[in-house]
Formats: C-alpha cells, sequence, structure tokens
C-alpha cells in the first residue's frame, strides 16, 4: 500500500510540475505550425571518428567478449549478444569456426553470485567484393544467448564469454522491464535515429547516458559503414559524390564494430530495439543485402511470431512496440502485412494500452530530404495503423527533427498518431536544413526515389494545397520543425498520459534547456470508431470537440492528478 501511495504522491508531483511549467499537451492542438531555422553558429556536420580512436578500438584480447549488447526477448527474458575473436579485411581472408568459442551467460541477483548459467548460439558472416581493388571482411565470432527466468523491476548481474578457455567478461549489471501491465512502464525510453559515428554522434550519445534511460530504441541507419571504400581511411558524406568510379557500393565493415565498442558502454546495462534502414542494405556483389544487420543483432523475431529481424513487436511495461520494415515487402498482399494485421489483432489494450510503431522513413515530412520518398508504404499501411488507434509513430532518414499534429491521409484528425521524426542522430550526412515548401526548394517528382518499393509522388487532391506536389507554407500537420541534432526521450506517466522530450545536442551542458516538449495524451473514448468516419470526428473536435470538453491544458491536468489519486487508492 505505501509504494501505491507513493507512486501515486510521484505521478502527481510530476503532472503538478508540468502545469507550472506550462507544457502543452496534444490535447492543446492541433498546433500553428512553428519552425526553428538552423543556428548559422554551428556546424552543419563533422567527420568520422577515426578507428583508433579511444572508443572504437578495440580492448581486449583475442577469445574475450566485446561489443557485448542486450536486447529484449519477452518480458521475463533478455537476449544477451558479443563477438569474440578477431575480424579480418583484405583479399583474402579466412572465417573462423562459431563453434571454436562457446557463447555462455552467467547471471543472478547479487554482484559475483551467479546462480543461472545459459547457453546459446554462434555465427559469423562474410562481406565479399569480388573486384579489382576491393577487399572482403570475415567477421569475429557473433554470440547470442538468452537467458531467462528474469524478474521484473530487478537489477542482474552478468558475465559472458566461454569459461573454459576461460575468457569471460567482467561483471555488467541491468535492470529488467515491468511486465506488461496499465499501471508499469520503463522510467524512461530514449529514441535515436541516424547515429553514425562522429563527433556529433559522441555528443547525442552522451547527452542520452545522461538522460538515464532504461530502454533504447534505434530507429535505423546505425554505423554508415557504407559511407567508406572497403580500404577504410575517411568517410564520405556523399558517397556517389567521393567515389564516383566504385564498381559497388562499398561498405567499410570494421566501422561495424568499432560502433559495437563505442555503444557498448550504454547498451550492456540498457537494452537497445533496432529496425533497419537504407544504409543497413549494404548489398554484396552476390546479391546478399543486409548481412550485417541480421547477423549482428539479436530481436524478439521468434517471440513475436514474424521470424525475421526485419519486422517484429514487443512488450516494454504497458506499451506494445511495432517495429516495421520500410526496406521489404510492405504491401498488403506481402508476409509482413499479414504479420502486422495478427500482432494488431491479437493486442489488449487493457493490458497494453500504449501503441508504439517505428520504422526508418517518415509517411509524413515537410523537408525537402526524402519528401514523399515512402508514400507507396503509407498508402498500403496508414489505414490499418489507424484503425488499432496507434498512439505514436517514430521514424528517422530525415536528419532533423519534426513532431507532427495528429493526421490521417494528410488531413488533421484527433485520432490520428503523433509522427516523430528523430533522424538527427549526428551521422556523417550532415543536417537537413532546407523545408519544400521553401521557394525553389519542393523537389521534383522524378527526386527522392526509394532504395526499395515503388513511387507513388503525387499532387494533394484537398486543403490548402490542393493540386500542388508541395504546401507553400508549412504544412498544417507539422507542429514544430528544427534543424538539429540531438535524441529523444519518452517518460509514459500512466494509461492515457506520457511526456514527449527533444534533446538537442547543443544543450548538453545546459540545465533545463529543451528543444521541443509536450504531453501525449490518449482518447481512447473519442477514437473508438472506424476509420470511415475520420472526417465526421474531425468536423465534431472543431466545432465542439476537445477544448470544450475539457478546456485547458491545467484544467486537464487537474482531472489526471484527481483519476491518478482514485486510481492507486
Amino acid at each position: 500500500m505505501e509504494g501505491r501511495l507513493l507512486k501515486s504522491l510521484t505521478m502527481m508531483m510530476v503532472i503538478l510540475m508540468s502545469a507550472s511549467a506550462k507544457i502543452p499537451t496534444t490535447m492543446d492542438g492541433p498546433f500553428n505550425p512553428e519552425t526553428r531555422k538552423f543556428d548559422p553558429s554551428l556546424r552543419r556536420g563533422s567527420d568520422d571518428l577515426p578507428m583508433n580512436h579511444t572508443r572504437l578500438k578495440k580492448n581486449v584480447t583475442s577469445n574475450f567478449p566485446e561489443q557485448i549488447a542486450l536486447a529484449l526477448s519477452t518480458p521475463n527474458s533478455m537476449w544477451v549478444s558479443w563477438i569474440t575473436g578477431d575480424a579480418q579485411i583484405g583479399k583474402n581472408v579466412t572465417p573462423l569456426d562459431p563453434s571454436s568459442v562457446a557463447s555462455e551467460v552467467w547471471y543472478g541477483k547479487k554482484s559475483g553470485v551467479y546462480s543461472k548459467k545459459r547457453h546459446g548460439v554462434s555465427v559469423i558472416y562474410n562481406q565479399l567484393y569480388p573486384f579489382k581493388g576491393l577487399l572482403n571482411y570475415t567477421s569475429g565470432i557473433i554470440h547470442h544467448v538468452k537467458i531467462d527466468g528474469l524478474v521484473p523491476g530487478t537489477t542482474y548481474y552478468y558475465k559472458c564469454g566461454d569459461s573454459s578457455i576461460p575468457a569471460m567478461s567482467d561483471e555488467r549489471l541491468f535492470k529488467t522491464l515491468p511486465l506488461p501491465s496499465p499501471n508499469a512502464y520503463p522510467s524512461r525510453i530514449g529514441v535515436v535515429g541516424d547515429l553514425g559515428l562522429t563527433s556529433n554522434t559522441t555528443t547525442t550519445i552522451d547527452h542520452l547516458i545522461q538522460n538515464d534511460p532504461s530502454l533504447v530504441v534505434m530507429v535505423g541507419d546505425l554505423s554508415y559503414a557504407n559511407q567508406y571504400l572497403t580500404t577504410g581511411g575517411d568517410g564520405a558524406s556523399c558517397f556517389s559524390c567521393a567515389f564516383p568510379d566504385a564498381p559497388i557500393r562499398e561498405t567499410y565493415q570494421p566501422r561495424w564494430d568499432g560502433w559495437g565498442r563505442f555503444m557498448e558502454p550504454l547498451i550492456s546495462r540498457v537494452p537497445m530495439m533496432i529496425i533497419e534502414g537504407n544504409h543497413e542494405i549494404e548489398p554484396q556483389a552476390s546479391g546478399v543485402t543486409f548481412e550485417s544487420y541480421l547477423k549482428r543483432f539479436a530481436v524478439p523475431s521468434k517471440e513475436s511470431r514474424s521470424n525475421t529481424n526485419f519486422y517484429y513487436s514487443f512488450d516494454a511495461g504497458g506499451i506494445h512496440f511495432i517495429m516495421l520494415g520500410a526496406y521489404i515487402d510492405y504491401n498488403k498482399t506481402g508476409a509482413q502485412y499479414s504479420w502486422l494485421q495478427n500482432d494488431l489483432r491479437k493486442l489488449n489494450r487493457s493490458v497494453t494500452p500504449w501503441l508504439v510503431a517505428a520504422w526508418h522513413s517518415p509517411w509524413y515530412n515537410s523537408y525537402s530530404s526524402h519528401y514523399q520518398e515512402f508514400e507507396c508504404m503509407r498508402l498500403e499501411m496508414e489505414e490499418l495503423l489507424y484503425e488499432y488507434h496507434v498512439d505514436i509513430v517514430f521514424s528517422g532518414h530525415v536528419h532533423a527533427y519534426e513532431r507532427m499534429n495528429r493526421v490521417y491521409n494528410y488531413s488533421l484528425d484527433p485520432c490520428g498518431p503523433v509522427y516523430i521524426t528523430i533522424g538527427d542522430g549526428g551521422n556523417i550526412e550532415k543536417v537537413d536544413v532546407e523545408f519544400a515548401d521553401e521557394p525553389g526548394k519542393c523537389p521534383s517528382p522524378s527526386d527522392n526515389i526509394p532504395e526499395f518499393g515503388g513511387v507513388c509522388h503525387t499532387n494533394f487532391t484537398s486543403g490548402p494545397a490542393k493540386g500542388k506536389f508541395c504546401w507553400d507554407k508549412q504544412p498544417e500537420w507539422s507542429a514544430f520543425r528544427e534543424s538539429s541534432f540531438g535524441h529523444g526521450i519518452l517518460e509514459v506517466v500512466n494509461s492515457t498520459y506520457a511526456l514527449w522530450t527533444w534533446h538537442r545536442n547543443q544543450d548538453i551542458y545546459k540545465e533545463n534547456d529543451i528543444g521541443d516538449q509536450i504531453y501525449i495524451v490518449r482518447q481512447p473514448e473519442l477514437c473508438s470508431v472506424s476509420p470511415q468516419l475520420s472526417q465526421t470526428k474531425q468536423s465534431d473536435a472543431t466545432g465542439f470537440g476537445v477544448h470544450d470538453l475539457h478546456g485547458s491544458s491545467s484544467c486537464f491536468l487537474i482531472f489526471v492528478i484527481a483519476f491518478t489519486w482514485l486510481h492507486f487508492l
């Protein structure tokens, strides 16, 4: 009882603080579009970190574990992944034997006392370029072990490696997330996209670590290993510009190893859930793609019955996440769509009230870069996600920040998701600064061709931009946009209320300075009808809608305080 009262009081304090700080809620929207221009005192980008950088160098010998990472499996289990042995790059490479080093994890609830031990699998992969002057790569041994029987909300201590050599890692620790429940949520969820390995990346990750997430969601484009020739050296912000004579879009695979070492201090104690982006395609001459992505990372594919790393789902307390693949068949006739239908049908919103989706390429985007690039995917999938009342959608790809008003089919809709573009992790391709609604910046329909899927560029058929390919002002569905690097933090308070905060890199040393902040409010009682009635709901909300019913956000906060207090009593 005391614990429940303490939690209730904590929630009340958070809500009261938000009222005093005048943090807006989505119930105050739709908001007038706002743009914060790129700060010219900042650099648009920074150089890649060299491979001999202290955070990228290998610091263990041969068969000792490195690049240790965690990922959620089920509410009671966790994936532990790591790499042993030495990767090779050169004209002639000899793959390691994955069976030569065992995959073990020891774990327990007390430091130095490991009551359980689990074994797993090990694999290697090759990245082969049979062209004159190009180099081949073969990885170290990649280990994946699922540890189970975990108690929610509990700190565990673990080691991984091969005890027979012996070659076990130093002790690490992590804390499990709460079980699926409408009353239990991760404390903070970090959201990052298009990260890379630059000086800006360093600031992003250092800032994220300061914000102490209990889970990290990575929305694609991780290492940017494909911005290099296989001979290494310096990465390029534009591969085709820097290497016009390359016989294939090469990829310098040692960057993946550097990225794993760079991320290890964070993701060896906090689970990271990823989805592929276009920089993970990495085509080989044989037609093989996505080898590094598929082999290096463990995701709950079997657990969510997708049986593929390209799309899957998982629960984090009272949140159900669906991670979708933009670079694999997304058509209504395909396997991904069928899986998504089944996953959504099984969803119990009384257990996991929040439904959050993530994929790499945004559907709603007012920047010139990647404008309408994945319109085909939107046309195939948007209605299904709307029908099941997805609350929030995270994407990357565009190297900037943008938060949308609630929107469906390019129309303001109080039951549409809040779409957020967070592709501003700091990669070498620099921050995007041009908007499609600016004079001379509207792409032509022949621009922004996706690396997978069809082209569905089209002019708008209704609204202020009717008959045009681009708006001539910031679109009404774009609430806020800014060209800066950063990351986001999602803090779910209860089954109806979540705080979203965007942190800019330039604010890392400024106390209480944020780029964007809003409370996202679920309204299931308003949005319990079918998508076909969207226009009716929209007109109702415009006439006698949420503002008439609830008044200002301060009144709503009082309502939430009372509701929360009564619930926990």
